[in-house]
């Protein structure tokens, strides 16, 4: 018995350091997204962004939407990206095996007429079915079989003129100077080879006109959760990551890169299912092995909005994924744990990910067990059961506090006092309500990797339409 409660406390303790570590780090984080928030903020004061770029100092833009069974939401995202205020761009859809009307809605929306391919192209490009462009806008529709939104990016990249590369989700939304925003850090820095945007949820949302006219806090519980957790993950920890240059994911929603970069890279991998999160990590390895001067960027500003899972089934299966995708990435990339030669990535970046996002849902949930056998047996630790909840739920509140708080002081794009009220409810019981969660679908996505499990899961759409007519 003797021996059982000293491993208990051995695992107290581990569970207490754990999180005492991973709450400094997010301090830390909070503290460089501030500061980084802050000089954006000042310095797009004295920016005139169209004029720097209607002065010729802008490179022409492909945006690549990968689309499957997208039939729902397709045509919003399309026309939203056409009404984009930038100089000179083009719009390929690759419609990845769709079951459903995904192209039928496309061609009878944009007047699309097919382009004859010759045979050998056919031999080169098997997977490509026909492609399509439209008689009255820049928009070519390519369709394949269906292998997956890997393939289907590096399909788009290798139609695609233009030496940067925009890929989209094809269920977002564009603000209208998002382009320009993203472009920018190309247009001022040559090192510069892949920016990403923030992703914003629409659920609920009013939009007109291929536009969110009004930003408005879901009504579903989940959504709500969902705005919180994005909040934080991108104005707590990818800025904080991107001040030191330690940005190792690009939303697979919304990033710009260069495409000569992306090819010297190697492009998307077609056997793993995290290809954003991959391609940024090798895209930094690349180049740190030649040693080349390269910056992988995160701007807060270009929003891209996103409809997010209402239902728990289809939201395990994307976290199930993401966790998924993470592993795979991490374990491709195993030589710069700890390795010097890739700087903060490899002695900073890389062990975060792999002690707190790859491991850490097995410590939290061992923590979680931990306090119900506490409970249950009547053996309650006291002071643990204080420290614990201070460094598990409340710091993690005040984390999520801040992050609306950063929300609040730059960007203010909830407007209502009612939601206001909402952002500050959800991102206190977030922690408490939300996240364990999260790390169960996040163990379960452990478990489906080991598995070999490379499915990509089905997602429901409502639809902007839809949305617009609450």
């Amino acid at each position: 018995m003797f021996e059982i409660l000293d491993v208990l406390k051995i695992f107290e303790y581990l569970i207490l350091i754990y999180f005492l570590i991973i709450s400094s780090v997010y301090f830390v984080l909070s503290v460089l997204a501030f500061l980084k928030i802050r000089d954006y903020l000042a310095a797009n004061k004295v920016d005139d962004l169209e004029n720097v770029f209607y002065k010729g100092l802008y490179k022409p833009i492909t945006v690549i939407l990968p689309a499957f069974n997208e039939e729902v939401s397709i045509i919003e995202s399309v026309e939203s990206i056409l009404s984009l205020n930038y100089p000179e761009f083009e719009v390929i859809v690759v419609n990845d095996g769709s079951k459903d009307m995904t192209f039928e809605v496309l061609k009878d929306r944009f007047d699309m007429v097919e382009i004859e391919l010759d045979n050998e192209y056919r031999k080169y490009r098997s997977d490509i079915l026909s492609v399509w462009i439209s008689k009255s806008s820049k928009i070519m529709v390519a369709n394949k079989v269906n292998g997956g939104k890997a393939s289907a990016l590096n399909l788009g990249v290798h139609l695609s003129r233009y030496p940067l590369v925009c890929n989209i989700d094809s269920d977002s939304i564009l603000d209208r100077d998002s382009l320009l925003i993203i472009a920018k850090p190309f247009a001022k820095d040559s090192r510069v080879i892949a920016t990403g945007g923030i992703i914003r949820v629409a659920n609920d949302c009013e939009i007109e006109h291929a536009r969110v006219k009004e930003v408005v806090f879901p009504r579903s519980i989940l959504a709500g959760f969902q705005v919180v957790e994005y909040l934080r993950s991108f104005l707590m920890g990818r800025l904080g990551w991107d001040q030191i240059n330690g940005l190792f994911i690009i939303s697979g929603a919304f990033g710009l890169f260069s495409k000569q970069a992306l090819k010297e890279a190697g492009g998307y991998q077609d056997d793993t299912v995290g290809e954003d999160m991959e391609l940024v990590v090798r895209m930094h390895r690349y180049f740190k092995e030649r040693g080349l001067d390269r910056i992988i960027t995160f701007v807060p500003d270009p929003v891209c909005w996103t409809e997010v899972p209402e239902k728990i089934s289809v939201l395990a299966r994307q976290r199930n994924r993401w966790h998924r995708g993470m592993m795979d990435t991490l374990f491709r990339h195993k030589k710069m744990f700890f390795n010097p030669k890739y700087g903060v990535l490899g002695l900073f970046v890389y062990p975060y990910f792999f002690f707190f996002e790859l491991l850490g849902p097995i410590i939290e949930l061992s923590g979680y067990i931990l306090v119900i056998y506490y409970i249950v047996s009547g053996t309650l630790n006291t002071p643990f059961f204080i420290a614990y909840f201070i460094m598990a739920f409340l710091l993690g509140s005040f984390i999520s506090l801040f992050s609306i708080l950063l929300e609040e002081i730059s960007f203010h794009k909830y407007r209502r006092f009612s939601d206001l009220i909402k952002l500050f409810l959800f991102s206190f019981f977030e922690t408490f309500f939300f996240r364990p969660l999260t790390v169960i679908w996040r163990i379960q996505g452990m478990g489906s990797f080991f598995m070999k499990n490379r499915k990509w899961g089905e997602m429901e759409r409502k639809g902007f339409k839809k949305n617009r007519e609450k």
